[in-house]
């Protein structure tokens, strides 16, 4: 169920953040508002996973996850280029939260 509302959390972030640059910068309603709601739902979330994970290890996955999806995203769907550094860059913090995740005695197993 952590690892659910975790996964909840960053979704939510990763729309939210994927609507904010048609919000223009906050002149447009509707993406505004959906922007605003994503990132409530996206704390509110987040506040349930930190009952059982640790602020330092929640945060860590989620800007880890939270990056290599916006960067995803905008390289697909925003056609945003990414050269070589950005996507070692990207691997490497990838390969940081897996290390978290999966040796880490800081996260439940």
């Amino acid at each position: 169920m952590t690892y659910g509302t975790l996964i909840l959390a960053v979704s939510m972030e990763v729309l939210g953040t994927s609507l904010l640059p048609q919000t223009k910068q906050f002149t447009r309603l509707l993406p505004t508002l959906g922007m605003l709601l994503c990132y409530a739902g996206a704390f509110y979330f987040l506040s349930h996973a930190l009952k059982t994970l640790p602020v330092g290890i929640a945060y860590a996955i989620w800007s880890g996850f939270g990056i290599v999806l916006i960067s995803g995203i905008g390289w697909i769907w925003l056609k945003q280029a990414l050269d070589l550094p950005a996507v070692i860059g990207i691997g490497l913090i990838l390969s940081g939260v897996l290390v978290i995740n999966l040796f880490s005695s800081a996260t439940p197993h």
